[in-house]
């Protein structure tokens, strides 16, 4: 049974885990030293400003994967939104409703928090993650575009 729940402190080498996976899965060939994104991780989720938090599912005592989000203002009107920057299952594990999992509880989340929308992005060339956001119902929004400046 596949469990959801925030990730803590107690987490980041699992996470850190998930992450080195996903990385790999997006074409990383050089991953930085594990101390480094230990350092790196706890700062971005677990400072005294988090830049972001994030869900994990569990098979047991095993994290299978992930979901990290921000909350972005503004939204509509004054409101805030959801942001899902990354959701990842570890493709051992995928297929088995994980992914689904992840998804019902940043719904719950975002519920919570009073946001007016749920937001993400995902690759053109990822059919495969395409076909799975369609299962909610969703269409991609074609009026925007997507930019990023590297730093």
């Amino acid at each position: 049974m596949t469990v959801v729940r925030p990730a803590t402190p107690d987490d980041v080498d699992q996470l850190l885990t998930l992450a080195e996976e996903m990385d790999r899965f997006y074409g990383a060939t050089e991953i930085d030293p594990f101390e480094l994104r230990r350092q790196q991780l706890q700062a971005a989720l677990f400072s005294d400003l988090p830049a972001a938090h994030s869900l994990l599912a569990f098979d047991g005592a095993a994290a299978v994967g992930f979901a990290a989000y921000a909350f972005l203002w503004p939204a509509e009107g004054l409101t805030r939104s959801l942001y899902l920057k990354d959701l990842f299952v570890s493709q051992a594990q995928q297929r088995r409703g994980i992914g689904h999992a992840l998804m019902e509880s940043l719904f719950e989340v975002a519920g919570k928090h009073d946001c007016s929308r749920v937001e993400w992005t995902t690759d053109s060339d990822n059919p495969a993650a395409q076909a799975f956001y369609k299962t909610f119902g969703v269409e991609p929004a074609g009026s925007k575009l997507f930019y990023r400046l590297e730093q």
